[in-house]
């Protein structure tokens, strides 16, 4: 993955240098030859008014200063200067030979148009010197007649010359962009490439079976890092949840032996009476009968547990107040019966968030725990409290109640007081894990007075 990284990014750093440098190859030439032509103009028309005067007396030839100016220039800049007069024949020339001197250029389209009065500038190939020449033509004047013309030839290989040693230039640092491109790919592909590559190990280890095994997230770039974080909420929701299928399967496991087994022993000792004790069968029978609702009972709750454990259970706002009242009144029936009073404090209304009958279920098993614990001619209290942005549910009752330590230890699966021996031992963890799940807290409290005080606390809804 790191070669292909380096691959990559230099492909594109070549791909960016190459629709750079190309155009700009081409615009340095075109601003290169404006500028060698503009400089030519400029000197042809220097050398020009130089030759003026000389052209006027006719003593170009006796003009020494005049030659020795435009051997000058040849020698400095590498142009060929060729002056005529207005007949066009050359009466100065930069070569040393002196061969074309008294030649006649009228023939040069550019020295025609020079003689009449144009600027001339452009390229044509010389068969004499087997070469491209830029050229540039430009007349000579007095006043408004035409003296003569100057002509200026640059070999046009010069240009490409200087282009290719500018456009050379632009090699070397394209290079050197790409080395540095390579160089700074090794760099950020080996760090990017270790982080994947941990984040890569602990997957693997996560797959082998550890789910304690964590990704870093504090090195890497900010994408490694978010990636590392969303690796090791994944991690921790996939240990919670092995962790609770485990959990449970180890208590339903448990649990459920011991009625099994008693349901079983009662079936087999039923069958053996059947003949000879009928009655004792039919007792036998009633007791089996009598297990298999408490194994119902212990594998409802089990499977509440679990579902209440999961984390995508939405919240929705409930009210409080109004739920409490109507499980009270389903309650009444019961209560009186077992000759206690039940009865209801609180506002008419407070709305909270919560699962979905989390509420009932928590009333029904505070409720009914009270119930079970309350002596005759006793009282329930069930109190609703709202207080700053929580609401509370108290169950009150004058029962013995329970020691500090048995109300921290009542929350835990099939943990059962002395005074509690046909429960499940699941109804208070299933009020504390609704709890949990609707963002809320389930508590018991020994009151000073005597009996229990169970509460469960709600974030009040926001209107």
């Amino acid at each position: 993955m790191k070669w292909r990284f380096i691959a990559a990014l230099m492909s594109v750093t070549l791909l960016v240098l190459l629709v750079q440098d190309i155009p700009l190859g081409f615009y340095l030439q075109q601003v290169e030859h404006e500028r060698i032509t503009t400089s030519l103009e400029r000197d042809a028309f220097v050398l020009a008014g130089r030759s003026e005067q000389a052209l006027e007396t006719d003593s170009v030839s006796d003009d020494g200063e005049l030659i020795a100016a435009v051997k000058k220039y040849r020698d400095a800049g590498g142009s060929r200067v060729v002056i005529v007069n207005d007949q066009g024949t050359a009466v100065v020339v930069s070569d040393d030979d002196q061969a074309d001197l008294g030649t006649s250029y009228l023939n040069r389209p550019e020295i025609a148009q020079a003689l009449n009065g144009q600027i001339s500038t452009g390229h044509r190939f010389s068969t004499t010197l087997n070469q491209e020449l830029l050229y540039v033509t430009v007349p000579i004047l007095s006043g408004s007649d035409i003296l003569g013309a100057v002509r200026l030839t640059y070999p046009d290989y010069i240009i490409a010359n200087r282009v290719n040693d500018q456009l050379r230039l632009l090699s070397i640092v394209a290079i050197m962009a790409l080395l540095l491109a390579a160089i700074v790919g090794y760099i950020v592909a080996g760090s990017i490439a270790k982080r994947i590559r941990a984040l890569q190990e602990a997957t693997e280890e996560l797959a082998a079976g550890n789910l304690r095994t964590r990704a870093d997230e504090d090195k890497g770039t900010r994408e490694i890092t978010s990636l590392a974080e969303s690796f090791n909420d994944m991690a921790e929701r996939l240990e919670l949840l092995i962790n609770q299928q485990r959990t449970f399967a180890a208590d339903a496991s448990h649990q459920l032996r011991t009625p099994l087994t008693a349901l079983r022993l009662r079936l087999e000792r039923a069958h053996e009476l059947l003949e000879s004790d009928p009655a004792g069968a039919a007792e036998r029978l009633a007791a089996a009968e009598a297990e298999a609702d408490r194994l119902s009972n212990l594998i409802e709750g089990l499977l509440l547990l679990s579902r209440t454990e999961a984390a995508n259970v939405q919240r929705v706002t409930v009210d409080l107040a109004v739920l409490t009242r109507d499980r009270i009144e389903q309650w009444q029936a019961l209560a009186a019966e077992s000759g206690v009073k039940l009865r209801y404090e609180g506002p008419v209304s407070a709305e909270v968030i919560a699962v979905p009958n989390a509420v009932e279920q928590i009333v029904d098993n505070y409720i009914d725990n009270a119930l079970s614990v309350s002596p005759l001619k006793s009282k329930i209290t069930v109190r609703v409290i709202t207080a700053g942005t929580l609401a509370s549910l108290h169950v009150l009752d004058q029962g013995p109640g329970l020691t500090p330590e048995e109300c921290t230890r009542a929350f835990d699966r099939f943990w059962r007081a002395n005074s509690d021996r046909h429960g499940s031992g699941l109804g208070l963890a299933i009020v504390a894990q609704l709890a949990r799940a609707s963002g809320g807290k389930a508590q018991l409290a020994p009151r000073p007075e005597g009996g229990l005080d169970a509460s469960v606390s709600f974030d009040l809804a926001r209107n």
